[in-house]
């Protein structure tokens, strides 16, 4: 069988080292435009802020091992066409500017995904950057050396990991975001709300409701004119934050694109194509909330994918079982963690949606301290399925998070999570569990 790979982060990289492990018969090409594979672009934020030293770290695996387990990988290669007809690709070397040509039996997507930029007047100035690869992560690294106020535009995971990172640098830190509240994909607006006075009180400056309509730069030290439908804001460098689009120029016109140009899949993760594999960024994800494909670009699900991929390319084995887009994020020094979908998007849905909060204390008064914790709790009315969560305080609840997750994959409802057997030790959690407690809530206001 012969194997070709298109791009290497998260999901190619598991599809290469996957099959190789398990049929290392195989022969495996890989066509990566970058000098490098694997980056961990979750990582730039603490490598801005000095958390990590070296953005090196950031890569967990080498073009050099990937050949030692017997891939042919080829960086600095881009793919300039594929032709699902003939199963062949064209490919430039990006050294040698030659161009040849490639065969494939399997064809696997993992091309990732870009930022997204607005095109807006101005957005081309070398003072307004993207924050998604190692290199821009290091020309972020040199303008901030350079600059003390610093203005993001978008407000989702990346914007708010890099407000908090150059916090606490000591920049001054605008946060500029189009709609009425932060990471809006993944949290409702009460908890939103929450998060917007952290920042506050940590000294960062947030505009919601505040569209940036143009970039203005006079000369090479002049700041940079942020025009917004709320007036002008200055500052030496900006980073554009706008969230993500799929890489998937190549199969257009050959396989099933969603709106948003993310390849679509089956329980397989093939494509309308047979012979084409999709997974991590490029493609459309099954969200289990829902029960919709969507478009989420998270490394989670990548890597999930990849290793399903690897287990299917020779013949249909494991069934791809979607995903929650389960997410944490550590912002000074309190937890957000949140999974499946929040009572906003539901409604939006079509879903006939409600949601609880519980507030309270994880662990019980008599020990030497506790602090707040608040969940929030999604579920359909109509069948009383758990739909999402969002979880938020100084205590480490990601795993809670997890745990809403199975259930939500399992399609638990308010019931099963409500007399869910959970531990209790005075050191982790109340006699009953948050968890129960919040589905109890969620029960009583179902009468």
């Amino acid at each position: 069988m012969k194997v070709i790979v298109v791009g290497c982060t998260h999901a190619g990289v598991t599809v290469v080292t996957e099959v190789l492990k398990h049929h290392p018969d195989a022969e495996v090409t890989v066509y990566e435009r970058n000098d490098n594979v694997s980056f961990l672009s979750c990582g730039i934020a603490l490598y801005l802020q000095d958390t990590v030293k070296r953005l090196e770290d950031m890569f967990y695996e080498t073009p050099e091992h990937l050949t030692a387990l017997g891939a042919n990988v080829k960086t600095e290669y881009d793919v300039l066409k594929i032709d699902a007809s003939k199963q062949q690709i064209t490919i430039q070397n990006l050294k040698t500017r030659l161009i040849s040509t490639d065969t494939y039996d399997r064809l696997v997507m993992t091309s990732g995904s870009a930022a997204s930029v607005p095109p807006i007047h101005g957005v081309d100035s070398s003072k307004v950057l993207v924050c998604k690869n190692y290199h821009q992560a290091l020309a972020i690294k040199k303008n901030a050396a350079l600059s003390r106020q610093v203005t993001i535009v978008g407000a989702g995971y990346s914007g708010i990991e890099l407000a908090e990172a150059y916090a606490n640098t000591d920049h001054q830190v605008t946060l500029l975001q189009g709609d009425e509240q932060v990471l809006g994909n993944y949290i409702d607006p009460e908890m939103s709300a929450r998060i917007v006075a952290l920042l506050r009180q940590h000294g960062v400056t947030v505009h919601l409701s505040t569209p940036v309509t143009a970039f203005a730069t006079k000369g090479p030290t002049d700041p940079v004119v942020i025009k917004t439908s709320k007036g002008d804001f200055n500052s030496d460098f900006v980073v554009v934050c706008t969230g993500f689009v799929p890489n998937t120029e190549l199969v257009q016109g050959q396989v099933a694109l969603d709106r948003n140009n993310a390849i679509i899949t089956n329980e397989w993760l093939e494509t309308s194509e047979p012979t084409i594999f999709a997974a991590g960024d490029a493609c459309a994800a099954k969200f289990n909330p829902t029960d919709q494909p969507t478009f989420i670009p998270l490394a989670t699900n990548a890597v999930q994918q990849g290793r399903i991929i690897a287990r299917n390319l020779f013949g249909h084995v494991q069934r791809y079982p979607g995903t929650q887009a389960t997410t944490a994020l550590r912002l000074f020094a309190q937890t957000l963690a949140t999974t499946g979908v929040t009572l906003k998007r539901a409604l939006a849905s079509g879903i006939a949606a409600a949601s609880v909060t519980y507030r309270g204390p994880y662990r019980p008064l008599f020990m030497p301290q506790t602090s707040e914790v608040v969940i929030e709790l999604v579920y359909a009315k109509t069948n009383h399925r758990i739909l999402g969560a969002q979880f938020y305080g100084e205590y480490d609840l990601t795993q809670s998070a997890n745990a809403v997750s199975i259930s939500i994959q399992n399609k638990n409802t308010i019931e099963d999570l409500a007399f869910t057997d959970t531990l209790f030790n005075p050191f982790y959690d109340q006699p009953v569990n948050y968890l129960n407690q919040v589905a109890q809530m969620a029960l009583d206001q179902e009468g």
